[in-house]
């Protein structure tokens, strides 16, 4: 039985008034789900770019409603689709959470 590879994850914090912060990238949302002790859902979403594998899920904390938690699976195998002004803003707001 081979074991499967997992992908490299990180996790990272944003305090935001938005859910969904501009990364450069291009995402499609494919699912929702409400999670235990939590009254924010937690929102699925995948890359668009053609034979990109990468994954990210989406997350208020319940106990800090400011903060964002985004987690990002795989690595983009392609450049950022749409270039952006405010993405230095966005690494400025970031802090590592947890790399899994």
């Amino acid at each position: 039985m081979d074991k499967k590879i997992r992908k490299p994850r990180y996790a990272f914090q944003t305090r935001s008034q938005v859910d969904i912060l501009d990364d450069g990238y291009r995402w499609r949302k494919y699912g929702q789900k409400a999670v235990k002790n939590n009254k924010f859902p937690r929102s699925y979403y995948r890359c668009t770019h053609e034979g990109c594998n990468v994954k990210k899920q989406v997350q208020r904390l319940s106990k800090d409603e400011s903060v964002v938690v985004t987690t990002y699976e795989g690595m983009h195998t392609h450049p950022i689709t749409k270039p952006t002004d405010n993405f230095e803003h966005i690494l400025s707001q970031m802090q590592i959470y947890t790399p899994f």
